[in-house]
């Protein structure tokens, strides 16, 4: 085992993939091939679910949507199945595969001095970055010319947090393999017509390093959109407004048909709500709004961020017109207790 003291480990991530590990430890062979992963049982917690463990290639990480709940790097992976720390694990690697420590080390500090100008030289100038296409504001969001087939619909993240079948499908979601939302589950998120504008993509299970929870298309104006109000619009009874994508989806399930979620904390002056009209046209849809709490254990709606909209809204709202938000612990969506604002 090496003996020197500093251990580069972005040099030896970068040294070694998962698959040289996976056939180091003698189960590489255990696992489904795909076009950019590797799926199989959980080597770590000796799973035996064939879709539980999954490997990407092309960013040369992992993720256990088991019992684990983890996910990282080859090091991590290391770690995790010799129960070791991360720099012997590290050592580990370092041993098994022959790499040379000091070696790796300067050609780390090469590579930084290659991309330096010369003395005398003239900067180079850096390629420019071809703009993404961006909406102008003010603009709707444009409806997709195209779907995300072949999506995973039996998915273990998905059942982890409580989804049937038949809400996976009715939703339209599921773990992606490949393309603009690979390796995440993706959500379509359709505009007051029922036209899919977006894919918002989950990262399943535990995040690795630098992996954002949530992807939205670069250009996606997330605050003129509620997610599932093409279908809630045609509901009867109060409007409940939740956070997220998954709380919209296990009320959906539950039975409470008329829910969006805001898709954040926050709800924008630009939102169908706060706007009073345009595609929503509608405030005649809406008798009353239940606000929905993300941290119930609180015991009452965190408001503070929402004011200002709601503000708007007594103002614009019609003649008979009723704003109600949530004051306590919502125990069972029959029996939410509200308040009911009229001025």
């Amino acid at each position: 085992m090496s003996k020197s003291k500093f251990v580069d480990f972005k040099a030896v991530k970068a040294a070694i993939t998962m698959e040289q590990v996976l056939e180091h430890y003698g189960i590489l062979d255990q696992f489904k091939r795909g076009t950019d992963s590797l799926s199989g049982a959980c080597p770590i917690h000796k799973g035996s679910n064939p879709t539980q463990f999954r490997v990407s290639i092309s960013k040369n990480i992992w993720n256990c949507f088991s019992e684990c709940k983890h996910g990282g790097n080859v090091l991590d992976f290391i770690a995790r199945m010799d129960d070791v720390s991360i720099l012997a694990a590290a050592n580990k690697a370092i041993e098994w595969f022959h790499l040379d420590p000091e070696e790796m080390s300067v050609n780390s500090e090469g590579e930084a001095e290659n991309e330096a100008p010369k003395s005398g030289d003239a900067p180079r100038p850096k390629p420019a970055a071809k703009p993404a296409p961006v909406q102008e504001k003010g603009e709707p969001n444009k409806p997709l010319k195209f779907r995300l087939e072949k999506l995973e619909r039996e998915h273990p993240y998905l059942a982890e947090r409580g989804l049937t079948l038949e809400t996976i499908v009715d939703f339209g979601i599921g773990f992606c393999a490949k393309g603009m939302m690979a390796e995440r589950i993706a959500i379509p998120i359709h505009n007051p017509e029922g036209n899919v504008v977006a894919y918002a993509g989950r990262f399943p299970g535990e995040l690795a390093e630098d992996t954002p929870k949530y992807k939205l298309p670069q250009g996606f104006r997330k605050s003129l959109e509620l997610f599932n109000l093409d279908r809630a619009g045609k509901e009867p009874g109060p409007l409940v407004i939740v956070e997220g994508f998954f709380g919209c989806m296990k009320l959906h399930q539950c039975g409470c048909r008329r829910v969006v979620a805001l898709m954040g904390s926050t709800m924008s002056y630009e939102s169908p709500l706060a706007a009073g009209g345009g595609s929503l046209a509608a405030w005649s849809i809406l008798s009353s709004i239940c606000l929905k709490a993300s941290s119930p254990e609180s015991g009452m709606m965190r408001q503070p961020k929402a004011s200002p909209v709601f503000s708007v809204m007594r103002k614009n709202r019609p003649r008979g017109f009723c704003l109600s938000m949530n004051t306590k612990l919502v125990c069972s969506i029959s029996t939410c207790p509200y308040l009911r604002v009229s001025s």
